[in-house]
């Protein structure tokens, strides 16, 4: 017998398929951004590194523990309202976040409330709910669409928001993010409702469903492939702003290199969906794990490569005041002074030069230019401010 014709797409099922399209693009948008905000608020708030890491590592933590949860929560009340309130919660935790005076803000903005919130407005309620009206031979296809809108969110909100941190301050610029994230509650009624199953019976209770799945190791081993793809995602996009940072380049470097990874994960999301669809799941599995393996090996390698070759740390070495930790401490300083230094004294003139500004003129003793330098304080106060020194360009060339 001849194969049956694939059942088409009815108009809800895209409606739900775009609308959740578009709450995981705002979610994963905003949220692929945040790692733009570890040197300005690091340097206003007095936090480090691992301080913000740990913050987002807790975003992350909670993401994933309340998925099972809020799975059943979405099947049981419906997608649309565990989505609006994902999105209140989301935007609210924007909003505290750039109210905070501490990193206790933070962890409570950033970490617990987005965190939470990240679980109703992405893939467990938004695929859920598009798996249970689309077709079964075509959710791989679907899934796609919606998981290409997070990597579309990464390429759209990331650069927008580097572009608000230059203008602005980074508490004005979640703000403007919060008012960005409550539009995901209108999308939400895109996927509300609760529609039946296709067909099939109902399967076994939780508990049994559990069970059933710790005992296959195909289980585990999709686990740790999530795990993998979360860590290497979750890492780049937290680090590698503040890094290239601090090898002098501009902040918009960072957010177009993480807007790129989004864009080429558009083409990768409908391309393995297509596959999906037609070919073996487990071996694309395979290959693309592999493949993200390789690539995150070679990028952690080339950085540390640039790292360990810092002409700032190795001075410091050399000369020997610094050894160890002490050393790798004392490169990673400097390279953050010398972002700051580029941020803050390098300005475009009139004509649209690049000056570095903020250099005092002349700071010697004795006679120049018929004044006499007497070395005391009100002498300092009124020497000339200029731009272009050799003063300041010289150890600038230096470092």
């Amino acid at each position: 017998m001849p194969d049956a014709a694939p059942s088409p797409m009815s108009r809800r099922a895209w409606i739900m398929i775009l609308a959740g399209a578009t709450m995981v693009t705002l979610s994963m948008g905003v949220r692929q951004s945040f790692g733009l905000f570890l040197t300005p608020m690091g340097m206003e708030l007095e936090i480090n590194r691992q301080t913000f890491g740990l913050i987002i590592a807790a975003q992350n933590l909670l993401f994933g523990l309340i998925q099972p949860f809020i799975g059943a929560m979405a099947d049981k009340h419906g997608a649309g309202r565990i989505a609006v309130i994902g999105g209140l919660v989301y935007a609210g935790g924007l909003v505290v976040s750039a109210l905070a005076a501490s990193s206790l803000g933070l962890m409570i903005g950033f970490g617990a409330m987005v965190g939470l919130a990240m679980s109703g407005v992405t893939f467990v309620v938004v695929l859920g709910a598009v798996g249970k009206i689309v077709p079964p031979e075509k959710r791989t296809l679907a899934f796609g669409i919606v998981t290409a809108g997070g990597s579309f969110g990464q390429f759209l909100v990331v650069p927008a928001a580097q572009a608000l941190l230059d203008a602005y301050d980074w508490r004005i610029t979640l703000f403007i993010l919060a008012a960005v994230a409550a539009l995901m509650i209108p999308a939400a009624l895109g996927v509300a409702g609760k529609p039946p199953a296709r067909g099939g019976v109902e399967g076994p209770p939780l508990k049994a469903a559990l069970a059933e799945a710790f005992a296959h190791p195909s289980f585990w081993l999709l686990n740790f492939g999530f795990f993998v793809c979360g860590f290497h995602i979750a890492f780049v996009g937290t680090h590698l702003p503040a890094y290239l940072r601090d090898l002098g380049l501009s902040p918009s470097v960072g957010a177009n290199c993480l807007a790129l990874i989004g864009l080429f994960n558009i083409a990768g999301s409908w391309l393995w969906g297509a596959w999906g669809s037609k070919g073996s799941k487990k071996n694309l599995l395979v290959l693309l794990y592999g493949a993200t393996w390789m690539v995150f090996l070679t990028l952690v390698s080339v950085c540390a490569a640039t790292l360990a070759d810092s002409r700032m740390g190795r001075s410091a070495v050399r000369l020997g005041l610094v050894q160890g930790k002490e050393a790798r401490a004392a490169l990673l300083a400097g390279r953050r002074a010398l972002a700051a230094l580029l941020e803050t004294r390098l300005k475009a003139d009139d004509g649209g030069v690049t000056r570095l500004v903020g250099i005092v003129h002349v700071a010697g003793l004795g006679g120049f230019e018929g004044n006499y330098r007497d070395g005391t304080p009100e002498y300092y106060l009124r020497e000339p401010v200029v731009s272009d020194d050799a003063k300041g360009v010289g150890p600038l060339m230096m470092g």
